[in-house]
């Protein structure tokens, strides 16, 4: 049999257009039980990638400060080798830490057992200092450096590591037992598949699954209430609004490969989430490219989703926020006073406007913006789209509007967090295309929430902003906002960040 590439077998583009009269964006209400075991997982995890990431930071820190230390000390501030010293120390350090990478030294198995990895810390030390001096050898310079220095540091350098990874562990073992440090996944199927899932899952060693609970459509006939001593917490419709609730990191579903119309089904409601969505592949008779599985521990899993912009992504996403919304705030500050000035002669009101939106995950956010209609006119759910030459926007209103001023106070959204400087926009939560909510005109409309809305957006730069006066416009922007989820980089958003001045001067649909 020729394999099938998972990745072609469920694409977005099959989950999205398969024929299914289920939709994941219909909420259903869930039990007390599932409600209350969502509450308990409210609060954010650390990611072990992220752990082991600044563990990596700290540690090269670490050697590279004992190094400069130790040189201070025996060869002194002002050697004729001033600059040599600290540029080999820090090679060293450098090349220290990937050697430790490259030896799974940073995976959190190895950080859980500093002392069955003690001989593996111990040669990463002393090949990179033997690298260190075959180099010097081959360079002819081995007689420039101290031995008394180069073996202080070996000594004091390996002492400071294992000490490190020491604290370490006790630290994680304490997060893992507080659950601050944990993968949260939840079940998708019952009955036998599942329960051999779990005990496989559970077997593996120092194992960082937490498994919440598990959700299937199947009656308790078919499916158990109760597999393998975890509840069955409601249907897949619910659990759409236990993942908006509580923060899970990822979805395992156990079905067998060969019910391909079942599984399409199950993640056409599935894939509008923000988390990893795995397929249990433990039992399946298809087998595939190595590559093509990730695992927990042993256990093998198909790729099917993964969520955007995650780990040290979001990192670099959140200081470009940070960098480019103060820049914004300091390069309009005279715009927005003048606006506010201008708002306050034109007619009675507030100067801002604070709309509830959509956020990430479906949360409720407070967004800011210039007002620009009559307060007694003001409509906060957008249920009545502006149009043009609409009575209630005033005079003021027009222009800004118009030349989108209205949208700066934004700037502090995206300092704050609430919202990111690029992303899809965030749309209120009553907003309407003849009389039907936007989630009830486009399929997998929720999707644009897998990421934290922006200021400005992939489909504004591409003439999709202003009035939604069409069920084509509204799919047409959710194409685009899904193009930028699935396509996301940081010189995309400074792409879109630096075009989005330019484009705004096409102000066709901005009324």
């Amino acid at each position: 049999m020729n394999e099938i590439d998972p990745a072609r077998r469920f694409s977005i583009d099959a989950v999205r257009k398969f024929d299914s009269p289920a939709s994941g964006d219909n909420l259903g209400g869930m039990n007390d039980v599932a409600r209350q075991v969502a509450s308990q997982y409210r609060r954010d995890t650390m990611s072990p990638i992220m752990v082991s990431g600044v563990l990596r930071m700290v540690e090269f820190a670490l050697l590279f400060l004992s190094g400069l230390c130790v040189y201070f000390y025996y060869v002194g501030f002002f050697s004729h080798l001033a600059w040599q010293y600290p540029l080999t120390i820090a090679a060293a350090s450098f090349l220290a830490v990937v050697l430790l990478d490259v030896t799974d030294c940073y995976q959190v198995v190895s950080l859980m057992r500093p002392l069955a990895n003690f001989g593996r810390l111990l040669l990463v030390w002393a090949g990179t200092f033997a690298l260190m001096a075959l180099t010097a050898f081959a360079m002819k310079m081995s007689e420039d450096y101290s031995r008394l220095f180069f073996g202080t540091w070996f000594v004091v350098g390996f002492m400071l590591i294992f000490g490190l990874r020491l604290l370490m562990s006790k630290l994680i073992r304490r997060w893992a037992r507080d659950g601050r440090m944990e993968r949260r996944a939840v079940i998708v199927g019952g009955g036998t598949a599942a329960e051999v899932l779990i005990r496989s899952v559970e077997k593996q060693p120092y194992n960082d699954i937490r498994i919440c609970g598990i959700f299937d459509d199947r009656g308790d006939k078919r499916s158990p209430p109760i597999v393998a001593g975890y509840p069955k917490l409601g249907t897949v419709s619910e659990l759409i609004e236990f993942a908006r609730i509580a923060r899970i990191d990822m979805l395992i579903v156990s079905l067998p490969l060969t019910a391909e119309s079942r599984v399409l089904q199950l993640l056409k409601k599935l894939w509008v989430l923000p988390v990893d969505i795995r397929l249990s592949a433990h039992s399946n008779a298809l087998q595939f490219r190595p590559r093509a599985y990730s695992y927990i521990g042993s256990v093998p899993m198909l790729d099917i989703f993964d969520k955007p912009i995650n780990d040290w992504d979001s990192v670099a996403k959140r200081a470009f926020d940070i960098v480019f919304s103060i820049v914004g705030i300091i390069m309009f500050l005279p715009v927005m006073l003048v606006t506010a000035i201008a708002i306050k002669l034109d007619s009675k009101g507030p100067v801002l406007f604070h709309q509830k939106r959509h956020g990430f995950n479906n949360e409720i956010i407070e967004v800011y913006k210039f007002r620009s209609m009559y307060t007694d006119k003001a409509d906060p759910t957008a249920k009545q789209t502006v149009t043009k030459n609409d009575p209630r926007v005033t005079r003021v209103g027009r222009f800004i509007r118009k030349t989108s001023i209205d949208e700066l106070p934004q700037f502090f959204n995206s300092l704050f967090g609430s919202l990111s400087l690029v992303g899809p926009r965030p749309h209120a939560i009553a907003a309407q295309s003849h009389n039907l909510l936007y989630n009830e005109v486009v399929d997998g409309y929720f999707a644009r929430h897998k990421v934290k809305p922006g200021v400005t957006g992939w489909a504004q730069i591409n003439g999709w902003r202003g009035e939604m006066d069409t069920n084509e416009k509204i799919r047409m922007r959710t194409e685009y906002d899904l193009y930028y989820i699935e396509n996301w980089s940081l010189l995309f958003d400074l792409r879109i960040l630096f075009l989005t001045p330019i484009r705004l001067l096409n102000t066709e649909n901005a009324y």
